[in-house]
């Protein structure tokens, strides 16, 4: 771990040295890791109480300015108590902020439900960090009709699915529009980690929508309050999902633990009419 510099320690009941800090390579949307070491300068005890009491570690994401970002960040539990003058190393779980470039990260200590502690003066390192793509540019594809994606315009970047970072699952009389696969891998690389987006379904000559898939129907863009599963969704390696009740037939997925999700109604698929 890299040390931190001196500092200004305060006096009181709640105060924290920082001896070291060590980050790991942030991607955007994923789970990160940061190693701390710090010491209890304080007069009370640090107890690591669970749930909504205790001291934890948590962080907050800066823009260049110092604009907060993300506050409130995931909580670290304490490994056991520290009196004044201990000190102990702690691992952190960062959920990194969306969408790739340079931010800031502020570490602070929080007594859960009552105060940070740089909120009564004690000092809150501040790293510069540069947050990447979440994933490469491969996307694997599975249930796919035979020529179903002969049309994409970004067609180096469909592999197949044991060598993608992400897998998408369509189904039979299922069609991508010809830029599906390269807005799927631009929302993953953004650093979402479950991606849908709408389904064209026409129901009869009309061409009206089938009831069923109305809520998921051509039009708009992204909706970050969207209620309902995604469906035919591309998901990156090693995220969690809940599958759903099929809608219309087509696979249905939720998102799990707090991960980023995306419905973009301009992510495109077709599903010809099937006939009664």
């Amino acid at each position: 771990m890299e040390t931190v510099g001196d500092h200004p320690v305060t006096a009181g009941p709640l105060s924290v040295r920082w001896l070291a800090v060590e980050l790991a390579p942030q991607r955007a949307g994923a789970i990160g890791v940061a190693r701390v070491a710090i010491e209890n300068a304080g007069l009370a005890t640090w107890r690591p109480q669970a749930g909504s009491r205790g001291v934890k570690a948590s962080y907050h994401w800066l823009d260049s300015l110092g604009n907060a970002l993300l506050w409130d960040g995931l909580r670290t539990e304490l490994l056991h108590e520290v009196p004044p003058g201990g000190r102990i190393e702690l691992e952190l779980a960062v959920r990194t902020v969306m969408p790739p470039g340079r931010y800031r990260l502020a570490f602070d200590l929080v007594d859960e439900g009552k105060r940070w502690f740089a909120e009564v003066g004690s000092y809150a390192p501040e790293l510069d960090v540069e947050v990447t793509s979440r994933c490469e540019r491969r996307l694997g594809v599975v249930d796919a009709d035979a020529g179903a994606l002969a049309a994409q315009d970004e067609p180096e970047a469909i592999v197949p699915p044991g060598e993608a970072a992400a897998v998408a699952r369509l189904a039979p009389g299922v069609t991508p529009a010809s830029d599906w696969a390269r807005r799927v891998l631009d929302a993953h690389q953004e650093g979402y980690g479950v991606v849908g987006g709408s389904i064209e379904a026409p129901a009869g000559p009309l061409r009206r929508q089938a009831a069923e898939l109305a809520p998921w129907a051509p039009g708009g863009g992204r909706n970050p309050g969207f209620a309902h599963p995604l469906l035919c969704a591309s998901v990156l390696a090693g995220v969690e999902v809940e599958e759903s009740a099929p809608v219309g037939g087509l696979p249905a997925v939720r998102a799990l633990g707090g991960e980023p999700w995306v419905y973009d109604a301009r992510i495109q698929l077709s599903r010809r009419r099937v006939r009664p």
